[in-house]
């Protein structure tokens, strides 16, 4: 089969990523299951294609997975979630071809002994430059 499950009907499967995805946007590292960041993975790839392109069609497209959230910056203002997919994510990885995202390990959960792991954003050129 060509996706995980996760054991969730499709509609929650489709709002739980969504949720996952916004979530990583926002704050560009979340904990999670590892089958579930796997998963993450594509979609925010996918997201990340489509913030590069920057057109119009882009835009709408993504707006269809990420989450209409605020963001409050240091400096006052409110951003949304998309917005900063377009403006501050997808820039970074401009020439970048894929593998937007790393996965590591942190280990065994507590309750039921899922494996735990933190997703976040790779290093991108223009973060590296400035350091």
């Amino acid at each position: 089969m060509g996706y995980r499950k996760l054991g969730r009907t499709s509609d929650q499967r489709k709002a739980m990523l969504r949720d996952l995805a916004t979530s990583l946007i926002v704050s560009e590292r979340i904990t999670t299951t590892e089958q579930r960041a796997k998963e993450l993975r594509r979609v925010v790839d996918k997201l990340v294609t489509l913030g590069k392109r920057g057109d119009l069609a882009s835009r709408r497209r993504a707006g269809q997975t990420v989450r209409n959230v605020e963001i409050a910056n240091e400096d006052g203002t409110t951003q949304y979630a998309l917005q900063k997919l377009f403006d501050d994510i997808a820039p970074r990885f401009e020439d970048r071809q894929g593998g937007y995202t790393s996965i590591k390990k942190l280990g065994e959960r507590r309750g039921d002994g899922a494996e735990l792991v933190i997703i976040e954003f790779v290093q991108g050129t223009a973060a590296t430059e400035e350091a």
